[in-house]
C-alpha cells in the first residue's frame, strides 16, 4: 500500500473510532473527530500532513 492509500486508511478508521468512542463512552470523544477534521482541513492549505512525516519516517513508500 502506498503513502496516499495508507493515510487515508488511518484517517478513515480514526474518524470510525473516535465515533464508536463517543457513542459508547463519552460524547467529549466527539472532540477527537474535531481533531482529525481540523487536520485534514490544515493539511489542505498547508501541505503538510502530520501523518505524512510520520509514515514516511517508519518507511512507507510514497507513489
Amino acid at each position: 500500500m502506498k503513502l496516499h492509500a495508507f493515510l487515508r486508511l488511518i484517517a478513515g478508521v480514526m474518524v470510525l473510532v473516535s465515533l464508536f468512542l463517543t457513542h459508547f463512552v463519552h460524547p467529549n470523544w466527539v472532540w477527537f473527530t474535531v481533531f482529525i477534521a481540523a487536520n485534514l482541513i490544515q493539511s489542505a492549505f498547508t501541505k503538510w500532513c502530520p501523518m505524512i512525516t510520520i509514515l514516511k519516517k517508519i518507511g512507507i513508500e510514497e507513489e
